[in-house]
């Protein structure tokens, strides 16, 4: 990524010492693929998306870690204050209602630790309370807990720490491998706005050469029609021609307009830019292997990491429901508590004021309720694992037939580009043997369809093997070219 940042600057900079930005109407950018693709990843709208996403699941990762760091808690009444009338029993047993009248401040820190381990908590508190009794007699009275111990542990219960250990750096992981696949998904949306473009940028440039060529055929018609070589019919045919050949050029120049602004606002380049793309070079020597691609896809692409998510979500739900079947929770608590008219007093570790607590809570009958539960659990993981084999064999298939069409591309490609050669040569000579007698106007716009057809079908395959390229590059996350593993610096990425 640092390198990717790199590369934008030195192209930027580029652009400036070139005098791009020396026309303030319209600045002139000659634009490679590879340029395109750096700018889509640093400045389109889907590449923020793809970091806001991973700046989501990297806090929700740091949450997790901070659930297993001690956590300090003050809970506190600063002040309370109360004058009222309360219902008071007697001795006799009678009820009466005596005034009120106090000030009262209390206060509590804990400190609280999960233990991964067992799945419980400790915790250890101390607090004060202080009581003013106002009116004719008021006096001061403080009451403390200078240290308690509280365990919270279930027993035989599911460890919901310990499977979050398992689950949550999966999690991360997944979303790691998901921001890349992001980006890689920026970069084959590039490539289809980019040979858009191309596609347009040719298209106009054929449209106003048959323009041309239908001009220069119609004055020469115009002559060979006086002096009877060519039909009237022939001659208005060519006229037709070229009027037909105008309206494509016009129709062309408005395609290229609606490709140009599509590509500059995905690139995030302003209105002034004139993007003029550059064709790019087939990439020689390379065949994929599959069992190569597939392995690279496993080891890398987020959908491995999903799987292995979800199977062990799976297998906690029905850990957690087994648990819940017999769970016991166990609490206990010990500390001391102190009652005194002064301070100091109320923190008088001598007095014989010792706090010992233990409770259980058994689960006895149900009605079935639990067990009912674990079995939907285990219905529930066996449906997931079912998904899984399929998407598993789906994800599969899919690598095959990517590797499959790149390898067989190259061949398409290099068809194309031959057939482009003989359209072309064929079109030069139908004209000069039009202008001789030998052709009429039908084989001559035959060879003209020919050839138009011809060339774009050139750039739809140079177009195709691009995009199964990075295909095949998104799914496994690694760069068959330089032989490594795609990666980013993600801890400087989110922040």
């Amino acid at each position: 990524m640092k390198r990717i940042w790199i590369l934008c600057l030195i192209y930027i900079i580029g652009m400036c010492d070139n005098g791009y930005a020396d026309d303030v109407e319209t600045r002139t950018v000659s634009l490679s693929l590879t340029d395109a693709i750096r700018l889509a990843q640093l400045q389109s709208v889907d590449a923020a998306v793809a970091l806001n996403e991973l700046k989501t699941a990297y806090w929700e990762y740091r949450t997790h870690k901070a659930e297993q760091l001690p956590e300090i808690i003050f809970t506190g009444t600063l002040p309370s204050y109360s004058k009222q009338y309360s219902k008071y029993q007697q001795s006799d047993g009678s009820y009466t209602y005596v005034q009120n009248n106090v000030l009262g401040l209390n206060g509590e820190i804990s400190i609280e630790q999960n233990i991964a381990l067992t799945g419980g908590k400790i915790a250890l508190n101390t607090s004060l309370d202080f009581t003013r009794q106002l009116g004719k007699s008021a006096y001061n009275e403080f009451m403390s807990v200078p240290v308690s111990l509280t365990l919270t542990q279930p027993i035989f219960g599911v460890n919901d720490q310990k499977w979050k250990r398992r689950i949550e750096p999966v999690r991360y992981e997944e979303a790691k491998a998901a921001f890349m696949e992001s980006v890689e998904t920026v970069t084959i949306t590039t490539i289809t706005h980019y040979f858009n473009l191309l596609l347009a940028e040719d298209n106009l440039a054929v449209c106003k050469q048959n323009l041309e060529n239908a001009n220069k055929l119609y004055e020469i018609a115009i002559a060979k029609r006086k002096i009877g070589h060519i039909s009237e019919i022939e001659l208005m045919q060519l006229k037709q021609s070229a009027l037909q050949a105008k309206a494509k050029v016009t129709e062309a120049q408005s395609n290229l307009n609606s490709m140009m602004f599509q590509l500059r606002s995905f690139l995030g380049l302003s209105e002034r830019d004139r993007i003029e793309p550059v064709l790019p070079e087939v990439i020689t020597g390379v065949r994929l292997d599959y069992q190569q691609v597939l392995a690279r896809a496993q080891e890398n692409n987020s959908f491995s990491k999903n799987i292995l998510r979800r199977q062990l979500e799976a297998d906690y739900d029905v850990a957690t429901a087994k648990g819940n079947q017999r769970s016991i929770n166990l609490f206990a608590s010990v500390g001391y508590t102190g009652k005194d008219l002064s301070f100091s007093g109320a923190y008088n570790p001598l007095k014989d004021n010792q706090v010992v607590q233990v409770g259980v809570s058994i689960p006895i009958l149900d009605w079935g309720k639990r067990k009912g539960k674990v079995k939907v659990a285990e219905s529930n993981r066996e449906v997931v694992l079912s998904k899984i084999r399929q998407e598993q064999m789906d994800f599969n298939q899919n690598i095959f037939l990517l590797v499959e069409n790149f390898n067989n591309q190259a061949a398409q490609l290099e068809i194309a580009s031959e057939v482009d050669s003989l359209a072309e040569s064929r079109y030069k000579t139908s004209i000069e043997t039009f202008m001789v007698g030998k052709i009429d106007i039908l084989e001559l716009n035959d060879a003209q369809t020919s050839k138009d057809s011809a060339k774009q079908k050139h750039i739809e395959e140079l177009y195709y093997y691009w995009r199964y390229f990075y295909n095949i590059r998104s799914l496994t996350l690694y760069d068959f070219l330089n032989n490594c593993t795609l990666d980013a610096e993600f801890e400087k990425i989110v922040r």
